[in-house]
Parts: C-alpha cells; sequence; structure tokens
C-alpha cells in the first residue's frame, strides 16, 4: 500500500545526506532541482556545509521524489512532521502538525515502523525505543511491520559537535516520513573495481556521477570529454539517457592497448575499450565514439555541439601515455581565487575543493555558457590578460614529485636517527 501526493508546497523536506564530498553536495543539489524546474531553498536551521541534514522548503514532493532519483550525494527523503532541539520540543512540535495530513498514513489497514538515526553518535538499542514509546501519541490505528511496511518513518537526531567530546544530547531531533532513498547503489553498481577496462587515473563512480548532475546531463543530451581516459564521465552521462563521445591525446588508452592497471595482468586484453565499458552497462546505444586528437587543437567546426562538456584534466602525476606529439601539460602551483578559469561566454556557477594529499587539492570547476560564441568580446587582448594568471604557473607534475622526494628524504633521515 502506498499514498502519495497528500503533501503540497507548504510542506518541509529533510534531505539526510552522505557524509562524503562535502563540498559538492549542495551545488549538485541546487542543478538538480534546477533540472527538474525548481530552485533550491533550504532553511538555515541546519549546517548542510558540514553535517548531513538539509531542510528544503517551497517545493513539493514529486520535485523531491525527481531529484532523490538522480543524487548519489543525498540517501534519504523525508517529509517533515515535526522538529525540535530537544525530544519534548519535537512531540510539542508534533501535536501541532496538521492531523488531516498524518491520517493517510495512520490507517487501520496499513502497516508501518519507526526507525532511529543518529548522526555523530551511536544509540543503545534500549534507548532507541524508549524515543520511539514517546512517540505512541501519535494516532497509529495500523499495526507493526519491520520487515515490510507500507509505510517508514524515522527519528533522527544530530549530535553535532566534536567528536572527540559528544555531546549527551543531541541538538536537534527531527520525525518525518519516508519518501525515497537516492542513488548510492549506483556507487557499487558501476564501481571501478568491476569495470571491464580501467586505467591508473580512471574516475571512480561517486565523482563520475557528481560531475554529471553537476552538468545537469538530461536525456537526448550530447556530452563531450576531451581527455576521456577510460570513459569513466562517460558512463556516468549515459547512464542518464545521454549520448556521449570523447577524445584522448593517449593512443593506448583510446586502442586498449599497452600494459594493464589491474594487479595479476600484464597486458590489456583485445576485448578491453571504452566502448566495452558502455556495453558492460547496457548503454551501447548512447555510445557514439571516441579518438585520438590534442585537446588544445580541437578538430571540431565552430557552432554549438554539445550541450555539456565534462572532463577531468590531467596532471601528468599518474598515468604513463603514449602521445601523438610531445606536450608538456602545466598545472597551478598554488591556489587563488585569480587562477579559475574565466571566459566571457561563460558564468562560474560552483567551485568546490577534493583534498588530494596533505598539499594538494583539485577543484571541480562548473561554468554555464550564458551566450553564443559568435557573440563573445572580440577583443583578444582582453582575453589573453584574462587567462594570464593561470599561463604562468610551474608544472604540477615537477611539484608534486618534489614534494614526494622531499618528504622522502625527511622519513629516511628520521628513520637513520639523523638530526631533522
Amino acid at each position: 500500500m502506498a499514498v502519495t501526493g497528500v503533501s503540497g508546497c507548504c510542506s518541509r523536506y529533510l534531505l539526510l545526506l552522505a557524509q562524503e564530498h562535502l563540498e559538492f553536495r549542495l551545488p549538485e543539489l541546487k542543478a538538480l532541482f534546477s533540472v527538474f524546474g525548481a530552485d533550491l531553498e533550504y532553511d538555515k536551521i541546519t549546517s548542510p556545509e558540514k553535517e548531513p541534514f538539509l531542510v528544503v522548503k517551497n517545493v513539493d514532493e514529486e520535485t523531491v521524489r525527481k531529484v532523490m532519483a538522480r543524487t548519489v550525494c543525498a540517501k534519504s527523503a523525508y517529509e517533515i512532521w515535526g522538529t525540535g532541539r530537544t525530544l519534548d520540543e519535537l512531540v510539542t512540535s508534533l501535536r501541532t502538525y496538521p492531523k488531516h495530513r498524518m491520517s493517510p498514513f495512520c490507517k487501520a489497514d496499513s502497516t508501518f515502523k519507526i526507525s532511529v538515526h543518529s548522526f555523530n553518535k551511536t544509540l543503545p538499542q534500549a534507548d532507541r525505543l524508549n524515543k520511539i514509546e514517546a512517540l505512541s501519541f501519535l494516532p497509529w490505528d495500523g499495526k507493526v511491520n519491520l520487515s515490510a511496511p507500507d509505510h517508514t518513518f524515522c527519528l533522527l537526531e544530530n549530535y553535532a559537535g566534536d567528536v572527540n567530546n559528544i555531546p549527551n544530547d543531541p541538538c536537534q531531533v527531527f520525525f518525518g516520513r519516508w519518501l525515497t532513498d537516492g542513488q548510492r547503489d549506483l556507487i557499487r553498481r558501476y564501481s571501478i573495481k568491476t569495470r571491464h577496462f580501467i586505467g591508473n587515473t580512471s574516475m571512480d563512480a561517486t565523482l563520475s556521477f557528481i560531475m554529471a548532475n553537476h552538468a545537469r546531463v538530461k536525456p537526448q543530451d550530447v556530452v563531450f570529454d576531451p581527455f576521456v581516459g577510460t570513459g569513466s564521465l562517460l558512463v556516468a552521462s549515459a547512464h542518464y539517457g545521454a549520448y556521449v563521445t570523447g577524445g584522448d591525446i593517449d593512443y593506448n588508452t583510446i586502442h586498449g592497448i599497452g600494459k594493464a592497471s589491474r594487479r595479476n595482468q600484464v597486458w590489456r586484453g583485445p576485448d578491453e575499450s571504452i566502448k566495452s565499458n558502455l556495453c558492460q552497462y547496457g548503454l551501447q546505444d548512447r555510445y557514439l565514439d571516441v579518438f585520438v586528437g590534442d585537446a588544445s587543437r580541437p578538430p571540431w567546426r565552430e557552432g554549438p555541439l554539445f550541450n555539456a562538456i565534462i572532463t577531468d584534466p590531467p596532471y601528468g602525476v599518474r598515468e604513463a601515455t603514449r602521445r601523438t606529439r610531445p606536450r608538456k601539460g602545466r598545472m597551478p602551483d598554488a591556489y587563488s581565487e585569480d587562477i579559475i578559469p574565466k571566459h566571457p561566454c561563460l558564468s562560474l556557477i560552483s567551485n568546490c575543493q577534493q583534498k588530494l594529499t596533505s598539499n594538494t587539492a583539485r577543484c571541480l570547476i562548473t561554468m554555464e555558457k550564458v551566450k553564443g560564441f559568435e557573440e563573445r568580446c572580440h577583443l583578444p587582448r582582453q582575453l589573453d590578460a584574462e587567462c594570464d594568471p593561470y599561463k604562468r604557473h610551474n608544472a604540477f607534475r615537477e611539484k608534486y614529485f618534489s614534494g614526494v622526494t622531499a618528504r622522502s628524504k625527511f622519513n629516511e633521515g628520521k628513520g637513520s636517527g639523523e638530526n631533522t
């Protein structure tokens, strides 16, 4: 038994976020809400930048469900029935929630269950049961069914704070009706551990789907990756219904030849290719083709070609390549706002940082085309000036390995008893 459509735009919804890639979560959700014609508006009673709770408002249940059918950054969505800073405040809030909104989910011919979720603290089973008992005043007429209930409800508690000094009581409590789960299962289903064709730098499934969502990839879109590698971003985009294509300067990867990246395998097999990865997931009808080429010298005619360009540029750190002509890739040696790419036809949407090591990170930059190429500013000198901040960087590879070498020497000195 399922009941939907009772709630309207006046309802609020709680999204339980995955506690990873924290900076990527809000931009992903904003992009997905816009895909379905809505704005992401949320209450400031939570801190979704660092905590897993996001209270969404001014949106209907159908839109929330559509977003959850795409997101990999959110675990579950709930229609909020009550909130409070303590369990007592939650009870007071629940007593004021309209009964006509509760009644469709509390009927005698339906079954239900209540679960308890706590952030930053593990609760004993006895405490969980006591908290559930405190909600017995709600108009439950149906029977409890823990294995396959018609309706699921959840008490969610926020014990945010110092992980080494967890508070005894939560700072926020929510109770709501579970609506649906996000698409976290895609991470397992598309894991590169089981991917047919991979390289040393294949993008993991989580980030691949996040990037496709940031780009608002939709069915029938045409998506291009100029540094396609083994095609992880093509796989994610094809999953969302896009037609995909790509290019790469690495001849060996494009043709699926050379040394393998897997343990216990010396050479790549004849059936390893980007296309075989899409075939693995039944996405071969979304595959256009890939080609060997230099991204700095694109072969395309001028004019609109792609709905989205999604890529992970090379850093020259891990993947050995056979290139069609010598070219040295360069990356910044120190981050500043000045190095964010600029173009008169593009508008910056988001800039999210992912930490790689103790002293390196990379940014996921999302930009939107705001006017046609033919309408751009015809001042080459102005464009050159805008590009100057990120034309003069030292090679990232050299900086990266100089740090590795320095750390190795430091550790060797410590191991031999030298003064450091």
